[in-house]
């Protein structure tokens, strides 16, 4: 079933052509990747299929009444909105069916109205729902619900942002690098949900293994041409490096041709028989094909590093907290020529801390980092370039001189180093608040390399970075003689890069694993899982009953039963706090007390009961 048609679409700004006439269809099922190189208009094709902008020509066609959730980069949030209230104010008729349930319980005075929302939670099955609705919040770690999306980071508000679009419940979802600001964890769990849903998906993303897992399709905008292909993303290199041989092979045979046949125009024979003149009218397309060529222009690093001495980088006990959370606890580490080290571990465990120890920004609560006299840093940071108003791409290079030395005593100018980034001359006198995020994280990488460093430390180098522009930088780090840190969510680049991790495990726990990523994860996997016994006290799921991800053996009777329960002790304990307040500040004859003490005590009786049932279902619960 056809879902929606993108019928000859095209976008310029000024003389600046992003695509034309572009269409393509997607159909109800497909997982569909969107590959192109930054500054393409990827980001321009999503919005305009979303509905948020228009094409200068074309149209978009969708089925009627097609429900469509839109991820952007930038979220779009009302910031006087606590997460709760932006959760429910998603389209999803559902939520405000939960919503209206919970306020029910909150009056309990009125049974009618909690009948009614009760009978609606039954009629809609929302307690399925609700289940998937507090794994999702648990999983992309939303568990303060009255906190302001005006007090939330960059991060933060992604991750809320992609809740909503799961929680709309589309048909259509379309997801503009949806794994950014998500730590591997959390990138893994939404790779299992998206192979898993029942949904189409339309996404960019540049990262490669969650192309690989959840796609079927990959969609490449090429030289201003689409193709499509029928597979996950090993399928869609392997035939694209067969296309690309391909159409250098007829490029090849199309110049031999045109030079026979320029030949033989330059003859001019006399005879204009009927076949020489279609000989002649022939030859204008034999030389557009043989004068055709990619633009393939790769970013060319090169670097004039200076040599590494033997002292490098030295960690000796080093203990770090912040506050009163202890990150590293007497550390001990020596770097060595040719260190690769990648970075993994949950977000607050220290990973950005101890790359600022290491570069002496921040400073040990005990133990020494001994920087040696010949190490020389890059460091590319997550927060990016800072953009000066009014700046533009060439000013940008040229405070670091006019001339940039390379290897062999050779120079360079700042143009023609910007040349080799992919800035061509015209791109180059833009101003740096209109370039695409990728083309920004691009010119940032310039003005780290261009200092010539020997230790390069990369925090999170490949958002925003087009996967063209990702090959060639991992090229150029696999021939990269000096060391090497890198904190990445992206594990494709991991396994490529790196030769051990350090594993941040929180409380100052940091392992050192001799493999990348993907052997880290198999080790993981192979080892056996523990059962755990958790004794949690009553108010914990209780009271905090959104935030957990429950994985229960439980029928599904019994999971509704359970999660009614959590709800009426929830109620009934609220109940009892606000009764027995009113002991101590009414002021209330003997009758009366007598009259409330009764109801008191209905109410413990059936909190014990409830509380009772509660336990023996949670026993059941897996952890």
């Amino acid at each position: 079933m056809n879902y929606l048609s993108v019928e000859n679409i095209s976008k310029s700004f000024g003389e600046r052509i992003l695509f034309k006439n572009i269409s393509f269809g997607i159909n109800e099922g497909q997982k569909i990747g969107f590959v192109a190189k930054n500054g393409t208009g990827k980001t321009s094709i999503l919005n305009i299929i979303a509905g948020i902008d228009t094409p200068d020509t074309g149209n978009v066609v969708s089925r009627k009444g097609l429900k469509i959730a839109y991820l952007s980069q930038e979220p779009n949030l009302n910031p006087d909105f606590t997460v709760e209230e932006s959760i429910n104010s998603a389209d999803n008729f559902i939520l405000k069916i939960i919503a209206d349930y919970e306020n029910a319980l909150l009056n309990p005075e009125d049974s009618e109205t909690y009948q009614k929302a009760f009978d609606a939670m039954e009629a809609h099955q929302a307690w399925d729902f609700e289940t998937v609705y507090k794994q999702i919040l648990s999983k992309l770690k939303l568990n303060d619900l009255h906190q302001k999306v005006s007090t939330m980071s960059g991060g933060q508000k992604k991750r809320l942002a992609l809740a909503n679009a799961l929680l709309a419940q589309p048909q259509l979802l379309i997801l503009d690098e949806p794994t950014n600001h998500l730590d591997l964890e959390m990138i893994e769990w939404l790779e299992d949900f998206f192979a898993k849903a029942n949904i189409t998906l339309f996404m960019v993303t540049h990262d490669r293994f969650f192309l690989e897992r959840v796609c079927n399709e990959i969609v490449e905008l090429d030289e201003g041409i689409l193709y499509s292909y029928k597979g996950n993303y090993s399928y869609y290199l392997e035939k694209r490096d067969a296309r690309i041989e391909n159409f250098i092979s007829e490029t090849a045979k199309a110049k031999q041709l045109y030079k026979k046949e320029l030949d033989w125009m330059r003859r001019q024979p006399k005879a204009r028989t009927t076949k020489s003149k279609s000989r002649i009218d022939d030859f204008s397309e034999i030389k557009n094909r043989a004068h055709q060529r990619r633009n393939d222009h790769e970013v060319q690093l090169e670097l004039n590093m200076e040599r590494l001495g033997t002292k490098i980088v030295e960690l000796h006990s080093v203990s770090k907290s912040f506050y009163d959370k202890k990150l590293l606890d007497k550390f001990d580490y020596n770097f060595q020529k040719g260190d690769r080290v990648g970075i993994i571990g949950k977000n607050g465990t220290g990973k950005s801390t101890f790359l600022n120890l290491i570069t002496g920004s921040v400073f040990p609560d005990a133990g020494k980092v001994v920087i040696g006299d010949t190490v020389k840093f890059g460091y590319y940071t997550q927060s990016g370039i800072n953009i000066k108003e009014g700046q533009k791409v060439i000013d940008v290079v040229r405070e670091f001189g006019e001339y940039i030395p390379l290897k062999k005593g050779r120079q360079i100018s700042a143009q023609q180093l910007l040349e080799r980034f992919l800035f061509d001359r015209k791109k180059q006198y833009d101003f740096v608040e209109k370039l695409s995020g990728g083309e920004r994280k691009r010119l940032y990488l310039c003005t780290v390399l261009i200092k010539n460093p020997n230790f390069l430390i990369l925090d999170e180098p490949t958002n925003d970075l087009d996967i063209v522009t990702l090959n060639v930088l991992e090229n150029f780090l696999l021939d990269f003689p000096g060391c090497l840190v890198v904190v990445s969510h992206d594990r494709y680049f991991m396994d490529k890069i790196v030769d051990h991790l350090f594993v941040f495990k929180g409380n100052c726990v940091v392992d050192d694993f001799p493999g990348n990523y993907s052997d880290y994860r198999t080790y993981e996997d192979s080892k056996p899982v523990e059962k755990k016994v958790i004794v949690e006290e009553n108010t914990t799921n209780k009271n905090n009953w959104k935030s957990q991800d429950n994985k229960t053996k439980l029928s599904y009777n019994e999971q509704k039963e359970h999660a009614k329960l959590e709800r009426e002790i929830a109620k009934l304990e609220r109940d009892k706090e606000a009764l027995e307040s009113k002991f101590a500040t009414e002021n209330w004859d003997a009758e009366e007390i007598d009259k409330q003490s009764k109801i008191l005590q209905e109410i413990m009786q059936s909190l014990e009961t409830k509380e009772e049932r509660w336990f023996e279902l949670s026993s059941k619960l897996e952890e």
